[in-house]
């Protein structure tokens, strides 16, 4: 399986990563940033109290580009190389495995709406995926 790293188009990574954490920045401070604080039970939180830790950016950086990363080796292992497949391998990979583990972490006692939680990121990875799987095919 690993033997596709030499074969990987690294820049398409760049851009694909590049693109799923600018959508996370959308998604969260812009599209939907009240329904997320919701999810939290911190509605009436003002959004400027939102933490300025960099474990912040950088976590959540650090795993988009390893689960790009992740999908470039499969993509390119599994000879995906046209728009239907990617689409299809970027639905099963963003519902089988990342909305259903961010709602499957959700529940717990500390998430006071853990499906509502899971609905606002659980759309935000599967939406990533599409995006990661198109751009990588796109520039394989």
């Amino acid at each position: 399986m690993f033997n596709v790293l030499t074969s990987i188009n690294w820049l398409s990574v760049l851009v694909a990563f590049a693109a799923y954490f600018m959508l996370g920045a959308l998604w969260y401070m812009v599209l939907f940033p009240k329904p997320y604080r919701a999810s939290l039970g911190k509605e009436h939180e003002p959004a400027a109290g939102q933490s300025q830790d960099p474990l912040y950016i950088v976590g959540p950086a650090v795993c988009a580009l390893l689960i790009t990363i992740t999908c470039a080796v499969l993509l390119y292992a599994l000879h995906i190389n046209t728009y239907g497949p990617a689409l299809g391998f970027a639905l099963l990979v963003g519902v089988g495995y990342l909305v259903s583990n961010t709602v499957n972490i959700a529940i717990n006692p500390n998430m006071p709406r853990p499906f509502f939680y899971g609905l606002i990121t659980g759309s935000y990875h599967l939406a990533g995926m599409v995006f990661v799987n198109l751009i990588l095919v796109a520039m394989k």
